[in-house]
């Protein structure tokens, strides 16, 4: 394996550090904790790999809500020198801002005000929006309607066909229900909850594998986001890419320095990198949304059927709402509907 690559992976969608967590750290060596997903993480940092070649990144990945719940634990004694792409309705918990030092990157002065924390603790660079990966395939063998919004995923001919993420560890799923809960209000939002339970095969952590079990042919509907719908059919899976006609929810992916970082000069390094022109470039390739300049969405994306202004599609998030509430939320939808 080239020495570019600098990522240690293992199974089950975590990435566990090889590195002992010692009081200390090496010059040229960071830790980075992430919810990005691998693939996306190993084209970043092969990429970074080439500019700051001496910079060793060890990753630990998990979902969002699981990788929140391992710096809480780890408050008393942070383990590692920065966030990379976490949703920003985890970041901005007062638990986890606290945690933060502030940073200004270079080149953040590019980057909308409404995507930079006003006291510098935390930037955006990407995002992600609900949509549903919808298996023509199943469709069709199950002579099932295609459908095009959330109210038509109510309709019983669904039963046991539908996938989601669990909103309690997925930054995927809460969003999805927080939107939800914004768009129809929380008493008609939580009726409209229950009601999609009732079609529901089964909810999962992660917010990109109701996609990839929809396209192996699991379940006829994955409730997922939109750019892993993009990398499946760009795969050659039978799937229709649908965003609902009632907007997708959304959440921004951002970044931070840690107050205890053992190495704040390299791990300041990557953050600068991420607001690069290169770094947009990629995340163009990569993600459906950028803040980033120099992205481009690839052709792939308009022939899934993504728009080419995003914007239009998306719902208008309180990302302060979803943040305050996520506790109250997440505790209700499992006290009711979590199986």
């Amino acid at each position: 394996m080239k020495h570019t690559t600098n990522i240690l992976f293992a199974a089950l969608a975590i990435i566990f550090l090889t590195v002992s967590f010692a009081s200390f750290a090496r010059a040229g060596e960071i830790t980075v904790y992430t919810s990005l997903e691998e693939d996306d993480v190993k084209v970043y940092l092969q990429t970074f790999a080439k500019v700051e070649p001496d910079i060793k990144v060890n990753v630990l990945r998990l979902s969002t809500g699981d990788l929140g719940a391992r710096m809480l634990a780890e408050k008393s004694n942070p383990q590692h020198d920065m966030i990379w792409g976490w949703a920003v309705t985890q970041m901005v918990d007062p638990r986890i801002m606290e945690l933060l030092d502030p940073y200004k990157p270079a080149g953040i002065d590019m980057v909308n005000t409404k995507f930079v924390d006003p006291g510098n603790k935390w930037f955006a660079t990407t995002g992600y929006f609900a949509a549903f990966c919808v298996n023509t395939e199943v469709l069709k063998q199950k002579n099932l309607p295609t459908p095009s919004s959330w109210q038509d995923l109510l309709n019983p001919v669904y039963k046991g066909q539908l996938i989601m993420p669990n909103p309690a560890s997925s930054g995927t799923g809460y969003l999805q229900v927080s939107s939800l809960l914004q768009m129809r209000g929380e008493v008609d939002g939580w009726k409209f909850l229950h009601e999609l339970d009732k079609n529901m095969g089964q909810y999962i952590k992660s917010g990109s594998k109701p996609c990839k079990l929809t396209r192996v042919g699991e379940y006829a509907i994955g409730v997922s986001y939109a750019f892993v719908g993009v990398k499946s059919i760009d795969k050659g899976f039978p799937i229709k890419l649908v965003i609902p006609s009632e907007g997708a929810g959304y959440e921004m992916e951002v970044s931070g320095l840690m107050k205890t970082s053992k190495n704040k000069t390299d791990a300041k390094k990557l953050l600068d990198w991420l607001l690069t022109k290169q770094a947009g470039a990629l995340y163009g390739e990569r993600a459906a949304m950028s803040v980033v300049p120099g992205g481009v969405q690839p052709q792939k994306a308009r022939d899934a059927g993504l728009p080419a202004d995003v914007s239009t599609v998306l719902y208008n998030m309180d990302f302060d709402w979803s943040a305050k509430n996520k506790s109250r939320i997440i505790t209700k939808w499992k006290a009711e509907i979590e199986r």
